[in-house]
Formats: structure tokens, sequence, C-alpha cells
């Protein structure tokens, strides 16, 4: 109480002062008062303009960085349809469901059901997590907004809250409008990581990082049940609007390819609480893009889309969709009216390893250890790797490699055995043994292949429990500490390894140097060249190989075998 009567004689206070100024500067000015009362009036506009032009420049600057990178689709604008989605059908049925409960919406709700917000696309790039999303969006016939999320971060803290809160905003009149709407989001990790203790403070608080943008996407994801038009706020102000208030079907689908690192929040019921795993088709879901893009090209008949489906394992229909393009540019720029099958293998060998770069310079010494060493890994992958094809060896330089010798497999595969992995490290020493065995000398080139030949051993030894014990150092944390520790036996299995693969190579002595001499007359060599080679110098295609085991698991077969041998019992009994 006394402290409101002091504000209040404080206030009369100012007030007396200032009219106590006003009255003697009148006094004091005279017939010159109203000079200064205009002279006052004008430093007081100026005062008031730079003000004024100071808030006016911070109000366009927040307004310009808090724009919307946003592209806004209203329904029937892209025309993607069901039919230009191919590889996953069954991500499509999945996806379907999807378009009938947003076609649905008020029926579902009359049910007693409550529109889906959120829907979380998981799957490698270039997989179709993005355009997957616009099929939704035409098939239900409602818009769609496309952001990143790195486009939310801003420099400046809120304003990436401003961004998000506007664009749910203008979600929610269209909703109203269509009946739903949809906002994806790619890159979701970008502002959807793991929120730690003492996160979005200091500096990183201060530039726009840290959780404030999180926790905004996170309550515009689900929010409270409001009526945000000024009509409907006006009724229920009066008295006149007494039903609840209800939200605007407005469905965020995001994608990531970390879904891992996501905070838990984002992941609950009632925001990102369906997955869908986007990943890259199989062998009939490639020969159905394949087939999906080479109609619209023109070809002939050596490249179809089994042939090709069966070179790109692996390859996502981003990638599909850009090597068929390739292979149309590379027939193009050598004349011809429509692309084939060496086309398409010069665009897959561009993409993967990159432009052939011949190193004119080299001596007769150098091409020769470089031939000698990938023969090395053609003659071991081709007669130890019975699930694999060899698809190119070649000496010519692409990259930063001086030659190559790549393998497609033959099929679909998803385990390996390990005989299929001790057959791997043996053609990664495969190189080195060919060296010393018909070159007499050991080259730096093998770098790269005794990395990979040790992470196989360490992963062999121990992740997978292959060799003699169970012991798996992801239990124990880094992978470069557990290797220390395992480097004595891992050094003994490549020991072994080699000895194998030395006898290997002696015994196929002359397919080494048939394959050397003609990488050195022709440079390159396909896995058909290889395996006519072969025939023609054998008779006869390349046996199966026999499953390749280290000398452990032979010591343990053989005294297995040993112990299962009835021992001497002494002179059998003479018979009658």
């Amino acid at each position: 109480m006394r402290r409101y009567r002091w504000i209040k004689w404080r206030a009369f206070l100012l007030w007396l002062a200032a009219l106590i100024a006003v009255g003697v500067l009148w006094y004091l000015g005279g017939k010159y008062s109203l000079g200064i009362a205009i002279s006052i009036a004008s430093v007081a506009f100026q005062l008031l303009f730079a003000i004024l032009f100071i808030i006016i420049q911070f109000a366009a600057m927040f307004w310009f960085l808090a724009r919307g990178r946003t592209y806004w689709i209203l329904p029937g604008e892209t025309g993607a349809t069901w039919d230009d989605y191919r590889g996953n059908p069954e991500i499509v049925e999945n996806a379907k469901r999807i378009v009938t409960l947003l076609k649905g919406v008020k029926e579902f709700k009359d049910m007693g059901g409550e529109a889906i917000r959120g829907f979380l696309l998981c799957g490698p790039p270039g997989t179709g997590k993005s355009y997957l999303a616009q099929v939704i969006a035409n098939e239900a016939e409602v818009p769609f907004a496309y952001a990143s999320a790195p486009s939310f971060q801003n420099m400046f803290f809120g304003v990436g809250n401003l961004k998000v809160m506007r664009l749910y905003k203008k979600a929610r009149k269209l909703a109203q409008v269509y009946g739903a709407c949809i906002i994806f989001i790619d890159e979701i990790d970008a502002i959807g990581v793991k929120r730690q203790n003492g996160s979005g403070g200091g500096m990183m608080g201060m530039m726009g990082g840290g959780s404030g943008l999180l926790n905004e996407l996170l309550l515009q994801m689900d929010p409270p049940n409001l009526d945000g038009s000024r009509f409907a706020r006006f009724l229920r102000a009066l008295g006149l609007r007494r039903r609840k208030a209800e939200r605007p079907a407005v469905l965020t689908v995001a994608a990531t390819n970390l879904p891992d690192v996501l905070d838990p929040a984002l992941l609950r019921p009632g925001r990102f609480d369906r997955q869908l795993w986007v990943d890259s088709p199989d062998y009939d879901g490639r020969v159905d893009v394949f087939d999906y893009y080479l109609q619209k090209v023109k070809r002939d008949r050596t490249l179809t889309p089994e042939r090709a489906a069966l070179d790109t394992i692996g390859y996502s229909p981003a990638q599909i969709k850009h090597i068929v393009n390739e292979s149309v540019v590379i027939a193009h720029q050598r004349g011809a009216q429509m692309a084939g099958y060496e086309d398409f293998r010069a665009a897959m060998e561009t993409y993967e390893w990159g432009l052939k770069q011949p190193l004119r310079s080299m001596s007769e010494d150098e091409k020769r250890n470089v031939a000698y060493h990938e023969a090395g890994h053609a003659v071991a992958q081709y007669l130890l790797k019975p699930h694999e094809r060899v698809w190119k060896v070649t000496i010519i330089r692409r990259g930063g490699a001086l030659g190559l010798a790549a393998t497609k497999p033959t099929h679909e595969r998803y385990n390996r055995s390990d005989s299929e992995m001790l057959a791997e490290i043996q053609v990664c020493l495969a190189a080195r043994a060919v060296e010393e065995e018909f070159l007499g000398k050991k080259l730096n080139g093998v770098t790269s292949d005794l990395q990979q030949a040790t992470l196989i051993a360490g992963s062999y030894l121990g992740m997978v429990g292959m060799g003699d014990e169970l012991f798996s150092f992801r239990a124990a944390g880094g992978q470069g500490d557990s290797l220390k520790a395992l480097r004595p036996k891992i050094n003994e299995l490549l020991k072994d390894q080699m000895l194998q693969v030395k006898e290997l190579v002696r015994e196929h002595a002359e397919l080494v140097h048939a394959i050397a001499e003609e990488l050195l007359l022709r440079g390159d060599l396909t896995g058909e060249e290889i395996e006519d080679i072969y025939v023609r110098m054998y008779g006869h295609t390349r046996p199966e190989p026999q499953a390749v085991k280290s000398h452990a698991q032979l010591d343990s077969i053989s005294q297995i075998a040993a112990a299962k041998e009835p021992e001497d019992a002494g002179d059998p009994e003479p018979t009658s």
C-alpha cells in the first residue's frame, strides 16, 4: 500500500516539475518563446524520426530473415500419382492408408478417431522420401508444403521460431479450406537432435541454435485445441460459441537418414508416431524402376530393364534415374540415335569410379607392376567368389586409383558366411602375393588392400564371432582400440590367408600371366573376357570353389575327427 502511494506521489512530482520547467522557459523566453518552442519541437520530431527509422529497419530485417523458404504446392500442380512412384510396392500400400485417412477426415472423426499428425520417413538418400510425400499430397488432393529443416535455423534467436509459427499458421488456414494440409520437412535431424542438459544456452542459444527451435516445432505439431480465427474468438468471447474447439488436420511428414539421433519427444504418440523405412529397391523393384525410366528414352535391344537391374544391386531410384540419363548423354556424344548397354556400362563406370585419366608418361615397368597387381585381384575374385562375377579390370587411372578390379553380385544376397569373409581377405591380399611370387618385390599400391583386409579380419575375429572366441569389440567401445588388442590374432589370420592365396596364384600362374598381358595390351578387360581366357586355357568354366577355412578351423576339424575315431582296444578276438 505504501509503495502504491509512493508511485502516485512520484508521478505527481514529475508532472509538477515538467510544468515548472515549461513555465520557466516561457517566462525567460518572452518574445522568443515561439522560436524556442519550435526548436524543441524540431528536436523532438528528429529524435522521434530517428527512433522510428531504427525500429523500421529492425522490423524489415527480421521480416526478411523470418521469411519461410517454403515451396507451396496446391492440389493438382505436380500431377505425381501412384503410377509414378516405382520400386517399393509395400511402401505404396502403407502410403495409400494415409491418403484414405486424409480424404475422409470428417468421417474418421465421426467414428471417434483423431487425424494423425506426424509421419516419419527413414531411409538412405535418393530412395524417394520427398517424392512419396508429394504423391500422397496429390492423391489426397490437399495442399503440400516443402521445407528444409536447416532453412529454419537463423543467426538471431527466435527468428527460426517465427518461421515455424508462420508455416503452421498458413497450413491450418489451408486445411480449413481443403480439409487437410501436408507439411514436408526434409532433413529433420538438423533441428530434431536429442536435447542434452544445458543445451540451448550460451553462444549457441543466442545464435538461434539450441533446443528453442525444436521446442517450437513440438508445440506446433501438437497444439492445444484453440479456435485460431478472429471471428471464432469473437463469438466465443460473446458467449455465442460453446462447442469444443477443433484443430485443422495438418499432417507433418518428415524425412531423415539418421532416425537414431532424433529427440524422443519427436517420436512420441501424437507427433511422429508412425515411422516408415524407405530402403533401396530389390531386384524386382529395380526392374520396375528401370522399366519406368527406360520407356522415356530411345534405346536398343541390348539395354533391358532385367539386365540393367542385375548390374545395379544396391542402387536407389535417384541413382537409377541418373545412370539412365547419363547413358543417353554418352550415346548422344558418340553420335548414336539410341542408347545401348555399352553406354549404360560406361555411365555406371564413370559414376562409380570417375572419368578415365590415362597416365601417358607412365613407364612400361610401372605399367607391368599395375597389370600384375590387378591380375592378382582378378584371379582371386574369379576363383574364390562364386556369388559374384568379375565386372571390370582396368589399369587405366580413374580418380585416385591407378587401376582396379571390380565385381558385381550375381544375385541379391544379405548374409556372408565365414568362408566368404576369408575369401574376401584373400582377394585383398592377392595383389601382394602376385607381386612377391612373380615380380620379386613389394609395392606400395597395397595400402588400401591391407587396410580392407585388416578391417575384415577384425570383424571376423572380434565382431561376428567366427574365430576361436565369441568376444565382440562393439561391447568394448572404440573399434580402433579393440583392433589393437586383437592385433596378434589378426596378423596371424592374415599371414595364414596370405599363404593360401600364394598357393592359389602359383597353381594358376598361367592365368595370372595371361590376364596381365591382356591388360598391358588393351588396358581394360570385362568379366566375360576373363572367363573366355580361362575357358581357352583350361577347356572348361571355373569349378565351384570349395569353402575357404583358416588353419585354426582346419585344426579344430581335425581334432574333432580324431576324437570321433575309436581308440585301439587291442587285437580283435578270433572269430569262428
